[in-house]
C-alpha cells in the first residue's frame, strides 16, 4: 500500500472546504503541530501546556518563562488567522508572510537583541543575521526581492503532482533566505503547510524527535543545494502525522 497516497487521497474525500471543516478536521493535528513547531527550538515547551492554551486560553501554574506562552499562543492565533485564508484559497504573497511572521512573534522579540536595532515582527530583517552553524541568510536589502522570486517561483513551477515537492523547495529556499530577524522556523513550517493546504494537500507535523533528520535534510540543501533529502524527510513525517486517521479509515470501511 502506498501510504502516502492514500493519505492524500483520504484528505481530499474529506473535502475540506470551509474555516469550519478546517477547525474539525484539525483540532488534534493543530494542538500537536504548535507542540513540536516550537519544541523544536524550546525544549521548555510541553504537550500538556500547549493543550491547555489551545483549549482553554490559559495554563495553571505555569512557572516558566512567558516566551514560551506567547509563543504557544501565537501559533494559536494564527491558526484562526489564517483558517478563513486557506479555505478561501487565498494565494501565498509576500503581505501573508508579513502577516504570518506578526501572528506568531508579536511579544516574543527580545528587546535588547532585536528590537533595540529596529526589529518588529511583521517586517523583513533591517540587519544581517545568518543561520546556525551554516552561517546562511540574504542580505537584507535583499529579502524583499528574493522572497518575491520565491514566491513567483513556487505558483508558478508546482502541478497537482508535484505539491510536496514544490513545498520542500519553498521551505529549503525559505530558511535560506532567512528572511526574518527572529521566527523563521515557526514561520517557514507554518507557511510550509499553508501553501500544502491551499493546494488541497493536507498538512504535516514536524516531528521534534527527527529533528536530527530534519537538520540533515536542511544541510543537504545547503551544501549541495539537494532538494531530494527534504522531500523524502516530509514525505515520511506526513505519513507519520496522519497514520492514526489512515489506520481508522481503513478500519471502518472494513478494508
Amino acid at each position: 500500500m502506498n501510504r502516502y497516497n492514500d493519505i492524500v487521497r483520504m484528505w481530499r474525500s474529506w473535502r475540506v472546504t470551509s474555516a469550519w471543516e478546517i477547525d474539525a478536521r484539525l483540532k488534534s493535528f493543530k494542538i500537536l503541530f504548535a507542540y513540536n513547531s516550537c519544541k523544536i527550538k524550546n525544549n521548555k515547551i510541553t504537550y500538556q501546556d500547549t493543550q491547555e492554551i489551545f483549549e482553554n486560553g490559559r495554563v495553571v501554574n505555569f512557572t516558566g518563562e512567558p516566551r514560551v506562552l506567547f509563543e504557544i499562543g501565537n501559533q494559536m492565533l494564527c491558526f484562526e488567522f489564517l483558517k478563513h485564508k486557506i479555505a478561501a484559497r487565498v494565494p501565498l504573497t509576500a503581505r501573508l508572510v508579513l502577516e504570518t511572521h506578526a501572528a506568531l512573534t508579536g511579544g516574543t522579540y527580545d528587546e535588547r537583541q532585536f528590537a533595540g536595532r529596529g526589529e518588529r515582527p511583521g517586517e523583513f530583517k533591517k540587519n544581517d543575521y545568518l543561520s546556525g552553524r551554516w552561517e546562511i541568510g540574504s542580505l537584507h536589502e535583499d529579502v524583499p526581492a528574493d522572497m518575491d522570486a520565491l514566491l513567483s517561483e513556487i505558483m508558478a513551477e508546482f502541478t497537482d503532482s508535484n505539491i510536496l515537492k514544490a513545498a520542500a523547495y519553498f521551505y529549503l529556499r525559505f530558511e535560506y533566505i532567512y528572511p526574518f530577524a527572529e521566527g523563521n522556523g515557526r514561520v517557514g513550517r507554518t507557511l510550509l503547510n499553508y501553501f500544502l493546504m491551499i493546494n488541497n494537500h493536507p498538512p504535516i507535523v514536524i516531528f521534534e524527535d527527527d529533528k536530527a533528520a530534519y537538520y540533515t535534510a536542511l544541510e543537504a540543501y545547503i551544501k549541495t543545494e539537494d532538494i531530494e533529502p527534504m522531500h523524502s524527510f516530509l514525505r515520511a513525517q506526513l505519513e507519520r502525522t496522519w497514520e492514526n486517521a489512515l489506520n481508522c479509515e481503513v478500519e471502518s470501511k472494513g478494508e
